[in-house]
């Protein structure tokens, strides 16, 4: 087994000697680190089959490695080295690669077994697939063919039953088809009549709105030409008025009092 680890040290109280110095209590820590961890991968793995290893290896080893919490049963996170505060927090397998030849053998035939068990296994799923689509298939060509003989014989009874009535039509003879002609024709004129007589009426409702709506704006019109006008009249005689007012102070002003005073 080719393992990796990550670790790291863990120093509570940095401030404290006696506990920083921990970390350089073993010289060769990662080599007694690979030895220990790598006593309980041992011991772990002659515990169990090979396939059981082949196939759950992953937990197995990390199982080995942290040890179980005992309330929730599941793989602690990390382990730590108390004398010299190394922990480690991961354990990934690199390469697994069997030192007997003859279980060499048997793991490559487990892979090769495996991988034509999953293959057989697509394979098989893929012709169930190919095979309920071809079934659906001819399924909806099925009901197709159904449904266009269900138009076809619907189709064949209409043209059949307007075979009839046409024959139907003819036996009557000319009296009937003449008369029913009459008839259309009758009703054809009353209704243009009535459509006739309908639009003179609108017309000469449109005439006559027109007609009023003219007037209304003449008589407007006449209105406030007259208003316009006697405005004009009006604003004219004030400044007529304003005109001669100012004509005569200008002369008072011109003249002067003394000059008035002798005049009279």
């Amino acid at each position: 087994l080719e393992l990796s680890y990550n670790w790291h040290f863990e120093v509570k109280d940095q401030t404290d000697p006696k506990e920083s110095s921990k970390i350089f209590c073993v010289a060769d820590f990662v080599g007694d680190l690979c030895k220990a961890l790598a006593s309980r991968i041992r011991g772990a793995v002659s515990s169990v089959t090979f396939d059981d290893f082949h196939k759950n290896s992953a937990k197995i080893i990390q199982v080995a490695v942290f040890g179980t919490d005992q309330e929730s049963k599941r793989p602690k996170e990390e382990i730590k080295f108390v004398s010299n505060n190394l922990v480690v927090t991961s354990v990934d397998i690199r390469a697994v690669e069997p030192v007997d030849q003859r279980t060499r053998d048997s793991l490559q035939k487990s892979v090769t077994l495996a991988i034509e068990i999953t293959t057989q296994s697509q394979e098989a799923a893929a012709r169930r697939e190919a095979e309920r689509i071809e079934q659906e298939a001819r399924g909806k060509l099925e009901r197709q063919r159904i449904m266009d003989e269900a138009e076809a014989e619907k189709a064949r009874r209409e043209l059949l039953s307007l075979q009839a009535e046409s024959s139907a039509v003819e036996s009557t003879g000319q009296a009937k088809a003449e008369a029913i002609a009459r008839a259309e024709a009758a009703r054809i004129e009353s209704e243009a009549a009535v459509q006739g007589a309908r639009l003179r009426a609108e017309a000469q409702k449109i005439e006559t709105e027109s007609e009023l709506e003219r007037m209304n704006a003449a008589r407007t019109a006449d209105i406030r030409f007259a208003i316009e006008n006697n405005n004009l009249e009006v604003e004219k005689a004030e400044k007529m008025a304003k005109i001669e007012t100012d004509k005569f102070n200008q002369m008072v002003t011109a003249l002067g009092k003394e000059t008035i005073q002798a005049m009279a």
